[in-house]
């Protein structure tokens, strides 16, 4: 085994991070596979700084977007900060660290790609924005994320623009709300051949939009765009409630 202080200084050296507390950077560098293979150790793996690093991230985030981006609606601003802290985004984060290569990670897990997971990534990358948080406070996780979220800050925007409407008002509605977004085609008229189909979405127990189209799919994509435009414009002022069981809404399709 590598000196492991040796391991968790170069990765530091190499990530630009000061540290008073080494011990917290070599926590969130260790996998919990590591442990398994080292029961004698007295170590902690990163899952308890990956659930912190999870929070201050997204408390960075919405600060920043909040100050960056005055005039967006809430809607938006949520779809951006989901981009940014989705799973893929934070393990780029960690390759441009080089972040796998400095883990503690058992042989079973490196021999079959951990190092280049991307939930492993995403969740070592999460275990030192925890680290640094506690070690120095959130100015010093700014100072990390900051030049990271600058170079993303394009393609986040280019996603959620480009975002069919379902899917973005799906992420909104579960990251804002708590609830998934439900379709009811209440209407079917016209011949086989060129029947027009209008679909409602409920968020909870109320409608939030309705559309039309020659097909389910199009009428609820067009449901969801006008849900979408309502949010924009006019943000519940409550938290939306769950759709009460028994309803006979059909699921997200």
């Amino acid at each position: 085994m590598s000196d492991p202080l040796e391991r968790v200084t170069s990765f530091a050296e190499h990530a630009a991070l000061v540290f008073g507390d080494m011990s917290l950077l070599r926590t969130a560098l260790t996998h919990r596979s590591y442990l398994n293979e080292h029961p004698d150790l007295d170590w902690e793996d990163n899952e308890r700084l990956e659930f912190l690093g999870d929070a201050v991230l997204d408390l960075l985030l919405a600060a920043d977007l909040f100050r960056r981006f005055p005039q967006a609606p809430e809607g938006e601003l949520t779809a951006l900060r989901a981009a940014l802290v989705r799973r893929e985004t934070l393990a780029r984060f960690a390759r441009i660290l080089e972040l796998g290569d400095a883990m503690f990670m058992g042989h079973g897990e490196a021999d079959t790609g951990g190092r280049e997971r991307p939930a492993t990534l995403c969740a070592g990358f999460e275990a030192v924005v925890g680290a640094l948080f506690i070690d120095q406070g959130l100015f010093a996780v700014e100072q990390l994320v900051s030049p990271l979220v600058d170079d993303e800050m394009d393609d986040a925007r280019d996603q959620v623009a480009g975002k069919d409407p379902k899917s973005h008002l799906q992420e909104v509605s579960q990251s804002a709300f708590g609830v998934t977004p439900r379709y009811r085609t209440i209407r079917s008229e016209g011949p086989d051949h060129a029947k027009t189909f209008t679909v409602q979405v409920f968020l909870g127990d109320d409608v939030y939009g309705e559309g039309e189209g020659n097909s389910k799919r199009t009428a609820a994509q067009r449901a969801a765009a006008a849900a979408m435009a309502r949010l924009t414009e006019q943000p519940p002022a409550e938290t939306v409630q769950p759709a009460q069981a028994g309803e006979g809404l059909t699921p997200n399709s």
